[in-house]
């Protein structure tokens, strides 16, 4: 925790300093610059060892943060960019975001309350990790199109509430997976109130909680999935649909 949180609540601070390390430690730049709220510019992040929870939550609360430094690493770390830029509400370039080989945690809230933040980095990723990609873009209120979403054996609470709340999200991405994972989908689309067709759900055998409440409060939902699977198991289907006041046909089951 080498530079844990030595400038939270710097709330005059402008400029960062440079970090040009290239290998990291555990949590070492952990809240570094937490509620920094006049920050405009982050400084460059040139490390491609990851290190676990090495930028947990470093530019939380920047709320005049636009643009987000390059991320090279391709192998991530446990919770390495959890939590990164939760709340940087100014923020309206997200980095691109190459590792094909994730850790658990690795992007949870990334961008968690990036109310500007319009477009998401490509996620190429065909292999999970446990919560690798929840809470990832919630609240992200001007998100209008989400990333494509390849993989198609999932990890547990792997997409958990990844977009709920995105309000202007129209599209969803198709979602291939047959093998789910216990909350896998759970909660993903919760609030999404301008999604109008939901994706299709091809997996026959399901886990525990896998769809509970993902297109809860989807307000404009008009289609429902298929839904072929029937060996079905606790909770899977729970509250999957509920409040979407404008659906009028509901699936096979």
């Amino acid at each position: 925790k080498c530079y844990g949180a030595m400038f939270s609540n710097c709330t005059s601070l402008v400029n960062a300093p440079e970090l040009p390390a290239t290998t990291l430690a555990e949590y070492c730049y952990g809240s570094m610059f937490y509620d920094c709220e006049k920050l405009t510019e982050a400084p460059e992040l040139p490390a491609i060892t990851m290190a676990k929870y090495c930028y947990y939550e470093m530019f939380v609360g920047c709320e005049k943060l636009t643009d987000a430094p390059a991320l090279p690493a391709t192998t991530l770390a446990q919770g390495c960019y959890e939590d990164m830029f939760r709340d940087c509400s100014s923020l309206v370039t997200a980095p691109e975001l190459p590792a094909t080989t994730l850790a658990q945690d690795c992007y949870d809230s990334m961008f968690s309350g990036c109310k500007k933040l319009t477009d998401a980095p490509a996620l190429p990723a065909t292999t999970l990790a446990p919560y690798c990609y929840a809470y990832m873009f919630q609240n992200c209120t001007s998100l209008v199109n989400a990333p494509a979403l390849p993989a198609t054996t999932l990890a547990e609470k792997c997409y958990d509430h990844m977009f709920s709340y995105c309000s202007s999200l129209v599209t969803a991405p198709a979602l291939p997976a047959t093998t789910l994972a216990d909350n896998c989908y759970r909660r993903m689309f919760e609030n999404c109130k301008s999604l109008v067709n939901a994706p299709a759900l091809p997996a026959t055998t399901l886990a525990d909680n896998c769809y509970f409440s993902m297109f809860y409060n989807c307000r404009s939902l008009v289609n429902a999935p298929e839904l072929p699977a029937t060996t079905l198991v606790d909770n899977c289907y729970g509250q999957m649909f509920r409040s979407c006041s404008s659906l009028e046909t509901a699936p096979a089951l």
